[in-house]
């Protein structure tokens, strides 16, 4: 695995005391701003009634200091330290800590991806936030990193789907880039695909669905037509589509829409994509494959929290 998937990664930053945690670092485009970050890591802390932990409170010292560090157990790619640190911040808002991976960050199992030096009221009460946030999304970035590598030198691109966690969709698709990959529309409003329903909405007319989706769809909005046959490849390359979504399909049959498609409409293979699998798809010529895994199915990143004699 390559040690930086981010070629323009900055460098380990050091919050100094008294300075607000770092909030951004790492892969770009995180999407949410200081405010919106602190909302989504407070209402975490408080679902976790972490600003009253009895068991801290009962066993741990007000005055004591402790250092920390936030070590990876297995090899992955790092994702959402911003919200681990805005989680220890608002616990102790005088923590230091030290950033070493970065969001898009490869790690080897064993690797510190941050410091941390503070209240151990605060830090032990933080905890379990920082890591949810963060086990899931560099998950989901390990996840997609593996794709990503299982096509390497085949030129096609791995992209994600809208099967995310509700109210995680921002989080999870910046997860998928800091993984290396590219991002699929980001809702229903920001891109056409007219999918299997659509077309049985109208009696199957490809041509007539194109047509009507260009004239509401703002100028330059792509418009993308699920297919799964090779008639219906030829139906939406006749109406004009921009791009053809080939829903499982066989290698033959992907080899033969790319040749049709070429030069003429974007070609995406999508349905039951697995590591396994990925690989002779890719081959097949398409220009991108969609996997609905990477979000929905990626397992979390074990990480852990390692207390400097507490």
């Amino acid at each position: 695995m390559s040690r930086s998937p981010h070629d323009d990664a900055p460098e380990r930053l050091l919050t100094p005391l008294g300075s607000p945690a770092v909030s951004r670092v790492g892969a770009s485009g995180f999407p949410l701003d200081d405010a919106a970050t602190e909302a989504l890591v407070r209402a975490a802390l408080d679902e976790d009634a972490a600003f009253h932990d009895v068991s801290t409170l009962a066993t741990v010292m007000s005055d004591r200091h402790v250092r920390a560090t936030l070590v990876a157990r297995r090899d992955g790619v790092i994702a959402g330290v911003p919200l681990a640190c805005a989680a220890f911040r608002l616990l102790d808002d005088r923590v230091t800590i030290r950033v070493e991976h970065p969001d898009g960050s490869a790690v080897r199992a064993g690797d510190v991806v941050l410091r941390l030096n503070g209240h151990a009221r605060g830090l032990l009460s933080a905890e379990r936030v920082a890591l949810n946030f963060m086990q899931r999304l560099s998950g989901v970035a390990s996840l997609t990193a593996r794709f990503v590598a299982a096509i390497d030198g085949t030129g096609a691109r791995i992209l994600d789907t809208r099967k995310t966690t509700p109210g995680w969709r921002h989080l999870e698709k910046y997860a998928v880039h800091a993984g290396g990959g590219e991002n699929h529309r980001m809702d229903l409003r920001s891109g056409v695909l007219i999918k299997d329903n659509h077309l049985a909405a109208i009696g199957g007319d490809v041509g007539l669905a194109v047509e009507r989706a260009r004239a509401i769809a703002a100028t330059g909005t792509m418009i993308q037509v699920e297919c799964d046959t090779l008639a219906q490849v030829d139906a939406a390359l006749a109406a004009g589509a921009d791009s053809v979504l080939l829903d499982n399909m066989s290698l033959e049959a992907l080899r033969d829409a790319v040749a049709r498609c070429r030069g003429r409409a974007v070609t995406e293979a999508s349905g039951g994509v697995t590591l396994e699998t990925v690989r002779a798809i890719a081959e097949c010529g398409v220009d991108r494959i969609s996997v609905g895994a990477l979000t929905h199915s990626a397992p979390a990143l074990d990480l852990a929290l390692d207390f400097d004699g507490l």
